[in-house]
């Protein structure tokens, strides 16, 4: 009986130590519902370790390119609007005429005798119209009589000018300024009305053609400089002078005119010419494509780093490309760019960046 009394300050010690001990747990977890957890900090060597380059936007020459087609300014064939005999050349293949300047000439085939018989009875129907009038005061003439001798007047009249244009159209004259291409008729050669007699062209001044895509067309406007590349290597510049105001609907592309001098005559009219637009500069990073990336939606763009050592994706458009980089727009005029390690992060991930060795590139 005492035994067991002995053993009771053991047995409430450990009671105590338990009720204690259950007392501190449930505190902790009261606590942790009370409170949330702090937030972690990663330590900065476990950051993502990636390589960086300092990139500055310059000004870069935009330019559209196309294939184009070089005519001359002003092209016609003259055909023959009488049918006759050519008789004499006036104007040979090469030569330069002016406008007005006769170009051959053929057969009268009778034109002359019919323009002076319409002559003199123009002539005769003017003064019975004017005796008529005479009369009609006197009242010795009818109205219906003076209408009568009033329409025969203005029909000598078509027949005086119908006879007229008949004997000057043998002799076809230059319509503008410009060069005699192709002559297609010789002397004694028949001709009938619509014969091609020769072709004349005005080169002094020449027309470029080309058609641009649907997608580029916003970019372009008249009076915008083209630099033309000809097959043999030469170069001519000119300006941009026309863009239609709707696309073809085969191909979905817009029809542009550049306007482009000539003075010295240059036998390029009928070839070809890579037409190169220079449109507005913009400002643009020279990088390897090798650092261009797609986001999730699938956007193209280059990772760099911001100041708050963040990674941020820019989706960028590439200008041009060749053995030098890449040009692209839409990053930052000074950005950082990541060259190592961009396939390890993400937009927004905090890193470490490397420091550059000594006398390496910004």
């Amino acid at each position: 009986m005492f035994k067991k009394f002995a053993a009771s300050p053991v047995i409430i010690a450990v009671v105590l130590a338990l009720a204690l001990l259950l007392w501190l747990l449930s505190g902790d977890n009261y606590s942790a519902r009370k409170q949330a957890p702090a937030e972690q900090q990663v330590p900065e060597q476990q950051l993502p370790l990636v390589e960086t380059r300092w990139s500055e936007a310059e000004p870069y020459q935009l330019t559209q390119v196309a294939q184009g087609q070089i005519l001359p300014w002003r092209s016609v064939s003259i055909p023959s609007q009488q049918a006759g005999t050519v008789t004499d050349v006036l104007a040979e293949q090469g030569e330069r005429v002016a406008k007005g300047d006769k170009l051959l000439r053929l057969s009268d085939e009778g034109r002359s005798a019919l323009l002076a018989q319409a002559k003199a009875n123009l002539t005769l129907r003017k003064d019975e119209l004017a005796s008529a009038r005479a009369l009609s005061k006197s009242q010795f003439l009818s109205a219906t009589d003076l209408t009568r001798l009033q329409s025969e007047l203005a029909q000598a009249e078509a027949e005086f000018e119908r006879a007229r244009l008949a004997l000057q159209q043998i002799e076809p004259v230059a319509p503008f300024d410009g060069m005699v291409d192709r002559r297609h008729v010789e002397v004694g050669d028949g001709v009938q009305v619509g014969t091609e007699l020769l072709d004349l062209m005005q080169i002094d001044k020449l027309k470029v053609t080309a058609q641009i895509p649907q997608q580029h067309v916003t970019a372009l406007a008249e009076g915008q400089n083209v630099a033309l590349s000809l097959l043999d290597g030469r170069e001519l510049s000119g300006t941009l002078s026309f863009i239609s105001f709707a696309a073809d609907t085969a191909t979905r592309s817009f029809y542009i005119e550049v306007t482009v001098a000539n003075p010295q005559l240059l036998r390029v009219a009928g070839g070809s010419a890579t037409v190169t637009v220079q449109l507005s500069p913009v400002e643009a990073h020279l990088i390897s494509p090798a650092l261009l990336s797609l986001d999730n939606t699938g956007k193209l763009g280059v990772s760099v780093v911001n100041e708050q050592q963040q990674v941020v994706f820019y989706p960028v458009t590439i200008l041009s490309a060749n053995n030098e980089g890449a040009r692209v727009s839409g990053l930052p005029q000074r950005a950082r760019i990541i060259t190592q390690g961009a396939g390890f992060v993400k937009t927004g991930d905090s890193v470490r960046v490397k420091p550059q060795a000594a006398g390496a590139r910004p």
